[in-house]
């Protein structure tokens, strides 16, 4: 095949000259990784100075000191985290300052959303985009969850583009020249449809850490703590964007749910419930091979056998608690979708879901899915090529060993072998 990407460097990352550039005027700055020093420059940023409650600092200062602390981690790893904790502190000042102006978002209703919960690159973001394609759904783009709530100084720029458009693109733009085949591991377009988890973010919440850092302390305290407040500061975001943009209904997804159905359900108890299904050594090789090639981007040493390793953890984590939390889903609003059927007949299982949720899938609905299908045919970033002896140094049936639990459970397909 033409489109197949081989990455035969993770361990050892041949670097272009635009990459050595980035990491070498990382090194040339000084960063601050600090509570103080991130809120100072969000306060400057926005002009506003009330964060609300302040236990976040807690969750904050363990994101920057296990970064702080990591010897490995590069300068421009540590700028990119201070600017992204930076974001989320301004987007937190923000929302608190649009909450006091108008509290009536606190009562605009969330009502039966359709939320997609699965293992990461179990096609949950193809499944998502292309229910949000029905423009029938309220559903997040990358841009929006990037900054919910607009600085109201701030003008709508000449062509009217919306100016969080344009920086969201502009970190798109920096992500395909530093870390190019992440297009085709994980598409970050501003308009493609993002995980609301994204809105847990301000509140220096979620599992999304572990996702731009090597962050086991993070895991830890993360797991650890009752999530359902943070689902509670998430539902409140989605309040807002839907005072500004209402929808008949809201379309969602996050891997993150499959640990957290509990606090998830507490927020929408009237949901229908779409779980994908995959082999999950399928995940984790295609996990472990994108976070490893990122990496190079972020440490010294890329380290992909600590990937293979984290990331065999981490998925046995996110099943076990799914299995546990099984009988909380509603059985007659939840649907599985199993990877290969799905991949196989995308429009049949689209109708199911439709016919689970209530809602007919209307010929005006299937014209919008198939013009996102035309605009995204698979694999038109390239197809990358993934190999667990190759690039980690083990075996299909030694990361498949730990999930005999999950596939006693579910009817899922190996894939990996």
């Amino acid at each position: 095949m033409t489109n197949e990407i081989r990455i035969d460097d993770l361990a050892e990352p041949v670097l272009g000259d635009l990459q050595r550039s980035a990491l070498a005027y990382g090194e040339s700055q000084h960063t601050d990784l600090t509570v103080d020093a991130v809120l100072e420059r969000a306060k400057d940023a926005t002009g506003l100075d009330d964060f609300g409650p302040d236990d976040f600092r807690e969750r904050l200062g363990l994101w920057l000191s296990e970064m702080d602390e990591d010897e490995d981690a590069v300068g421009l790893a540590r700028l990119v985290l201070f600017g992204n904790a930076v974001r989320y502190a301004s987007n937190r000042l923000r929302i608190a300052d649009l909450l006091r102006r108008h509290p009536e978002i606190h009562d605009v209703p969330i009502e039966r959303p359709v939320i997609v919960v699965g293992l990461p690159r179990s096609g949950t973001t193809n499944l998502v985009n292309l229910i949000g394609a029905d423009q029938r759904f309220r559903s997040m783009p990358l841009w929006e969850s990037y900054e919910p709530v607009p600085d109201p100084a701030e003008p709508v720029e000449v062509d009217g583009v919306d100016p969080r458009w344009s920086r969201c693109n502009g970190m798109w733009e920096a992500m395909r020249a530093t870390v190019p085949h992440v297009a085709a591991m994980h598409p970050m377009e501003p308009d493609h449809i993002h995980e609301e988890l994204e809105l847990q973010l301000p509140d220096f919440a979620s599992y999304n850490q572990e996702w731009v850092s090597r962050a086991p302390k993070w895991r830890d305290y993360h797991l650890s703590h009752d999530q359902t407040s943070h689902y509670r500061y998430m539902r409140t975001g989605l309040q807002i964007l839907q005072w500004r943009k209402p929808r008949e209904r809201w379309v969602l997804k996050s891997p993150q749910h499959l640990e957290q159905l509990g606090p998830l359900l507490s927020m929408f108890p009237d949901a229908t419930v779409v779980v994908t299904h995959r082999d999950p050594v399928a995940v984790v090789q295609s996990t472990a091979t994108m976070m490893a090639y990122s990496a190079r981007m972020a440490y010294r040493h890329t380290l992909p056998e600590w990937y293979a390793e984290y990331w065999t953890d981490r998925t046995r984590r996110l099943l076990e608690s799914s299995v546990r939390d099984r009988h909380l889903l509603p059985a007659d609003r939840t649907v599985d979708v199993y990877f290969d059927r799905y991949m196989a007949d995308e429009i049949g299982m689209l109708q199911h879901i439709y016919d689970v949720a209530g809602m007919d899938f209307t010929p005006k609905a299937r014209r919008q899915v198939d013009a996102y299908r035309d605009a995204h045919p698979r694999g038109n970033a390239g197809q990358v090529v993934y190999d667990l002896r190759r690039d980690f140094s083990i075996t299909p049936d030694e990361v498949r060993a730990p999930f005999d639990f999950y596939f006693d459970r579910f009817d899922t397909r190996i894939e990996v072998t």
